[in-house]
C-alpha cells in the first residue's frame, strides 16, 4: 500500500452526509438574528473530550484547554515571553545558603577554627573585596554572614533493603544570605577557605546508627543528611489582594501552599510531582505571602508556579472526608483523584464551571469578579466534534468560530478573504514510542530498525502536504536546546533487516520474522479523531509488514486510550505527540524515576548518562551550559530511539473577521483591534478580550 493510496479513499456517503449536515446547521447570520447572546458566546471544538479539570492531575490537551480557563497560576508569560504576574502581582528571588564548620580543614594556616572566627573571615572579605573578580562578584551578593549553633536530631536513612534511625550530631553551620542565587559561591569562596574545605568535611563523624557497618555505607548516608554545604534558592511571592474564587471564596496563601502539598501527596498520583519535589518548605509567611524555599539549586523553579491554583477550603483532608462518606466509600483510601471536584472544579481563573456533558460538550460563564475585569464573551463552549470534516463544515457555517486547519487545506484557507489567518512552527512534535518494558524494545537495535524501515519524509510530503519538518530529539526545534548536529535517522529497510539480524530476528517460510520459534508481533495504537496519526498507523503499519513484522493496529476513544491504556502503561507502541513549553527541563518525560502508572516517561526509558545530564540541566542557571548539557541528551535520545522521532507540524489557525480584541481606550472609549499572535505564534495570548461583531470591522476589509 502506498501513502498516496491512504490518503484517497474518502467514501461517497460520507460526502453526502457532510453535505447535508452542512444544510441543516444553521448559519451565523440565522444564529445571531434575534439572538444577540451568540455574539458574546464564543465556540470551539476539539476531536476528544477532558479526562478531569483538574490541574494538578492531568496531563491531555483536552483537559488543560478548560483548566487555563478555569484555574489561574501566580504567574505567566507575556507577550514577550517575560515572566508576568496573575494571582501574585509581584516577587523576588534571592539565596539562603549554608555551610558546615569543617573542624578538620586549614584555614588562614589554622586547624580547627570556631563558627565565629569563619564567619569574622568572611565578613573581612566583604569588606574589602581583595580576591579575584569571581570571588567579589559572589562576595558583592552576601547581605547577611549569621553563624548557626550545632544540632542534635534523628532522621531515617536506607541500608539496602533496610531502613534504619539514625542519630546526628551536626556541627556549627554558617548561614549566607544573597541578593539572587549563586550557582558558584562554594567554587569561589574555596579561594577564602581552602580548595578542600567542603569536600573535606568529615559528615561520618557526626551520625551514628544502630549496627556497625562499613565507613564507605556511613560516608554514603552522611552525604544526603548532612551535605558539606547546601544552595537554598528561595521565591518570595507577593500575592494579589482581594481576588475569589468562584464560590465567593478569597483567595490566600493557604491555596498556594496546600496546591504544592496535594501535589506531593503520593495518594493523589499528581504527574507533576518531579516539578516540585525540589521544594524543601512552602511557608505562609502572613495570608498574602508565600516563601517558597528549594533544597538545592532548580533552574526552571518560577515557570512551575504557572500552575493552576486549588481551593484549600474545597479539597482539605475534611472535605474529602465528608465527601468519602457520602458517598459511601472508605475515607482512608479516599483522595483528590477520585473527588467529584474534577468534573466540577472551581478556580479563580476568567472563567465559571458551568456543565458537562460527557463526550458532547463543556459549558464556562465568564467570571463577573475576575480580578482583571471580565473577559468579553459571557459563554464559552467547548465542543467535542471527534470527525475533523465536520468540524470544518460547523466552522464555515458559523456554529464554531474557530478551526485548526488540516495540513490539505493550507494552500486553500490561507488566502480566503473572509477569514483571519495564523501559522507557525508547533511546540512539540509527533512521534512512535515504544513500551521498553516489553519485548522486542528492549533491544536499541529493533527499535533503530523499526525508525530505518518508516519513510518520514513522505509522511510529510504525503500526509502533511509540507506543511512539517523532520525531527531528531526531545528539544522544542526553534530554541537552541535542540542539537541541529544530530541527523535523522535514514529510511533504509535493508539496513533495518540487517540490525534485526543481528538482534535473531530471521524470516521464515511465511516471509515474518521470527527468534526462537516467536514470530516479531506487536500492537500499535493512537487515539481517534486524528486523521494524521490514523494514517501515521496504517503507513508504519505497512512498513513494517513490508520486512516481516506482524504489526496490528487499534485506534480508541481518547479518554479510554488515556486513562486505560497510557496512565496504566497497557500498550505495546503508541502514536502520540507533546506540545512542549519554552523550558528544557524534561525531567518528566524522560528520568528514569518518572516510569510508573501515570507519570510521564510511559515508555520506561531509562539511562543513567540522561539522568545525570537531566538533573544538570535542572540545576544550570548559565545559559550556555544549559544549552551544552541539552545538546548531549538529545544526542543521548536519539541513539537509543525510545521514540521513532517524525515530525514537527506546522499549524493553521482560522477565525471569522468578525473576532477582534475589544479594549478600552485612557479616555474611556472603546476601540477595536486587531488579533495579533506573540513571539511564538500564540493568538489567543489577548482571548478574554474577544469579541465577535456584527459586521467585518472596517481596519480588517480588503485585507
Amino acid at each position: 500500500m502506498t501513502i498516496k493510496r491512504l490518503l484517497v479513499i474518502v467514501p461517497s456517503a460520507i460526502i453526502l452526509f457532510l453535505l447535508q449536515s452542512y444544510f441543516w446547521v444553521p448559519t451565523y447570520e440565522e444564529q445571531t438574528k434575534g439572538n444577540p447572546e451568540r455574539l458574546v458566546q464564543y465556540v470551539t471544538a476539539s476531536i476528544g473530550d477532558a479526562s478531569l479539570l483538574n490541574p494538578i492531575l492531568s496531563a491531555d490537551s483536552a483537559s488543560s484547554q478548560i483548566e487555563s480557563l478555569v484555574f489561574e497560576g501566580l504567574i505567566d508569560r507575556d507577550q514577550n515571553l517575560h515572566f508576568r504576574g496573575r494571582l501574585a502581582k509581584s516577587w523576588e528571588i534571592y539565596e539562603e545558603a549554608y555551610f558546615y564548620v569543617n573542624p578538620v580543614a586549614r584555614v588562614q594556616g589554622r586547624k580547627d577554627l570556631s563558627a565565629e572566627k569563619i564567619a569574622s573571615i568572611l565578613k573581612e572579605h566583604i569588606k574589602t573585596r581583595d580576591g579575584s573578580p569571581a570571588l567579589n562578584s559572589s562576595l558583592a551578593l552576601i547581605k547577611e554572614v549569621k553563624v548557626l549553633p550545632p544540632r542534635h536530631f534523628k532522621s531515617i536513612a536506607k541500608i539496602g533493603k533496610k531502613k534504619i534511625e539514625v542519630v546526628i550530631n551536626a556541627p556549627a553551620r554558617i548561614k549566607l544570605v544573597l541578593k539572587k542565587v549563586d550557582q558558584a559561591l562554594f567554587d569561589n569562596l574555596s579561594e577564602i577557605l581552602g580548595s578542600t574545605y567542603f569536600s573535606s568535611f568529615p559528615a561520618w563523624r557526626s551520625i551514628k546508627v544502630p549496627w556497625g557497618t562499613t565507613k564507605q555505607a556511613l560516608q554514603a548516608i552522611a552525604k544526603k543528611l548532612i551535605p558539606p554545604y547546601e544552595h537554598n534558592p528561595i521565591i518570595l511571592f507577593h500575592l494579589r489582594p482581594g481576588v475569589l474564587f468562584h464560590d465567593g471564596h478569597p483567595f490566600t496563601a493557604k491555596d498556594v501552599k496546600f496546591t504544592y502539598q496535594a501535589i506531593m501527596n503520593p495518594k493523589n498520583l499528581s504527574p507533576r510531582i518531579s516539578d516540585y519535589e525540589p521544594v524543601k518548605d512552602v511557608k505562609i509567611i502572613d495570608p498574602l505571602t508565600v516563601k517558597v524555599i528549594y533544597k538545592r539549586l532548580y533552574s526552571p523553579a518560577l515557570s512551575t508556579w504557572g500552575i493552576g491554583i486549588l481551593p484549600e477550603h474545597l479539597l482539605n483532608n475534611e472535605a474529602l472526608r465528608k465527601e468519602a462518606v457520602e458517598r459511601g466509600m472508605d475515607p482512608n483510601n479516599f483522595s483528590i483523584r477520585q473527588s467529584r471536584f474534577n468534573r466540577h472544579p472551581i478556580g479563580c481563573g476568567p472563567f465559571v464551571f458551568k456543565e458537562w456533558k460527557a463526550d458532547r460538550y463543556i459549558i464556562l460563564d465568564r467570571n463577573e469578579k475576575y480580578w482583571e475585569g471580565p473577559p468579553n464573551y459571557k459563554e464559552y463552549v467547548f465542543r467535542i466534534i471527534p470527525d475533523l470534516l465536520t468540524q470544518e463544515m460547523e466552522f464555515y457555517a458559523g456554529t464554531v468560530d474557530s478551526y485548526n486547519v488540516q495540513p490539505h487545506q493550507v494552500a486553500r484557507l490561507k488566502n480566503d478573504p473572509r477569514f483571519q489567518c495564523f501559522s507557525g512552527t508547533s511546540f512539540g512534535y509527533t512521534y512512535i514510542g515504544y513500551n521498553m518494558r516489553r519485548e522486542p524494545f528492549k533491544d536499541r537495535r529493533v527499535r533503530l530498525a523499526l525508525s530505518m524501515a518508516i519513510n518520514v519524509d513522505e509522511i510529510i510530503k504525503y500526509v502533511l502536504y509540507g506543511q512539517g519538518e523532520r525531527i531528531t530529539g526531545p528539544f522544542v526545534k526553534q530554541t537552541d536546546y535542540y542539537n541541529h548536529n544530530i541527523r535523522p535517522v535514514p529510511y533504509d529497510p535493508q539496513g533495518a533487516l540487517k540490525l534485526l539480524e543481528e538482534a535473531g530476528w530471521r524470516r521464515n517460510k511465511q516471509g515474518w520474522l521470527e527468534k526462537n520459534g516467536k514470530r516479531l508481533q506487536f500492537t500499535l495504537i493512537t487515539n481517534s479523531g486524528n486523521d494524521i496519526r490514523k494514517a501515521i498507523l496504517a503507513i508504519a503499519q505497512d512498513a513494517w509488514k513490508r520486512i516481516g513484522i506482524d504489526v496490528r493496529t487499534d485506534v480508541i476513544e481518547w479518554s479510554v486510550f488515556i486513562q486505560e491504556r497510557i496512565d496504566k502503561l497497557d500498550f505495546d507502541a503508541v502514536v502520540l505527540g507533546w506540545q512542549m513549553g519554552i523550558e528544557p527541563d524534561l525531567y518528566q518525560i524522560w528520568h528514569s524515576s518518572q516510569t510508573h502508572p501515570y507519570q510521564l516517561n510511559f515508555v520506561g526509558f531509562k539511562n543513567k548518562e540522561a539522568d545525570d545530564l537531566i538533573i544538570k540541566i535542572r540545576q544550570e542557571y548559565d545559559h550556555d551550559k544549559q544549552v551544552q548539557y541539552c545538546h548531549k541528551l538529545h544526542a543521548i535520545i536519539a541513539r537509543e530511539q525510545p521514540y521513532t522521532f517524525l515530525f514537527v507540524r506546522k499549524w493553521t489557525a482560522v477565525l471569522d473577521k468578525r473576532i477582534v480584541i475589544k479594549d478600552v481606550d485612557k479616555n474611556g472609549n472603546v476601540v477595536y483591534r486587531k488579533i495579533t499572535p506573540t513571539k511564538t505564534g500564540d493568538y489567543t495570548f489577548y482571548f478574554n478580550k474577544w469579541i465577535k461583531l456584527p459586521e467585518v470591522p472596517s481596519f480588517s476589509l480588503g485585507e
